[in-house]
């Protein structure tokens, strides 16, 4: 792993990370692409917006890489593809990541890539065909010295809970995170648990590995914001949001709370105040 690399990552001053998650088109699910049909402005939006990096995929990181300047938002990009968001779910499963992940993101200007590791009720195989995927690009990110993010993402059954419902077990998430930490990952993009008071234990599995929260479902302003208080003060070092932000009314607004709570400090009443203050 690079420390050059991830040192673009992570703010000097909170040591903390913002990565806006707009790869979801990857997944082939129609709804997964409301709010981001046109990329081109989306990408624009953030990065005027400035969080800390944007995760993309291959065929998307070319709006992200050719704006001009220093100051543009890392590139953290996504390697793998699978179909296991739907409801039903289709009767065959796969999960695939790009045979030449590692090289492409180091033509990208990559500062980060990022894999799943799925729990899905009663279909091993999946978790199976991630492992393998893992294991290939750790000997490539190891070759390349480009940090690799593992994703634990622990589902619902599809057929009772709708597809991308993630699972809050404590225990679940301990244990695959956990995992992934066995497997190499320099980093860990993790679910948030039902009872967030819980979340130390995400925090104390990983060990020295930095654990970032993903956002989930779409939540409530304040929801969001109270959330990311919480994990940042069981000790998770950044977030990965997609659709509360991409999504949102306001997302350059929410964008600039979000990090005014990293990177400065603020309590949520003064984040949403941010949100609010842009909606007036």
């Amino acid at each position: 792993m690079s420390l050059y690399r991830l040192n673009r990552l992570f703010n000097p001053s909170s040591g903390r990370l913002l990565d806006v998650a707009v790869d979801h088109g990857f997944f082939g699910e129609q709804s997964f692409i409301a709010g981001i049909e046109d990329m081109q402005s989306v990408v624009d939006t953030l990065v005027e917006a400035g969080p800390d990096a944007v995760q993309l995929t291959l065929g998307q990181a070319k709006y992200l890489q050719r704006v001009p300047g220093k100051s543009k938002p890392a590139l953290v990009m996504r390697t793998d593809i699978a179909n296991v968001y739907g409801n039903p779910l289709d009767a065959m499963l796969y999960s695939h990541h790009l045979p030449d992940a590692i090289e492409q993101a180091v033509r990208l200007d990559a500062a980060a890539v990022c894999v799943n590791l799925i729990q899905l009720p009663g279909h091993p195989e999946v978790r199976e065909a991630n492992i393998r995927s893992i294991m290939a690009l750790r000997t490539e990110a190891t070759r390349y010295e480009m940090p690799l993010m593992i994703e634990p993402l622990v589902m619902q059954n599809n057929s009772t809970a709708g597809g991308y419902q993630v699972d809050g077990d404590i225990d679940k998430i301990t244990t695959l995170v956990r995992q992934a930490v066995e497997l190499g990952a320099d980093l860990i993009k993790a679910d948030p648990s039902t009872d967030i008071s819980e979340y130390g234990r995400v925090i104390e599995v990983a060990g020295d590995i930095p654990v970032l929260v993903r956002g989930g479902g779409r939540v409530d302003d304040r929801t969001l914001l109270e959330r990311t208080v919480a994990v940042l003060g069981a000790g998770a070092s950044g977030i990965v949001y997609g659709r509360n932000i991409v999504q949102h009314e306001h997302p350059a607004a929410i964008t600039a709370a979000l990090l005014a709570i990293l990177h400065d400090g603020a309590d949520v009443d003064t984040a949403l105040a941010m949100v609010t203050g842009a909606a007036a």
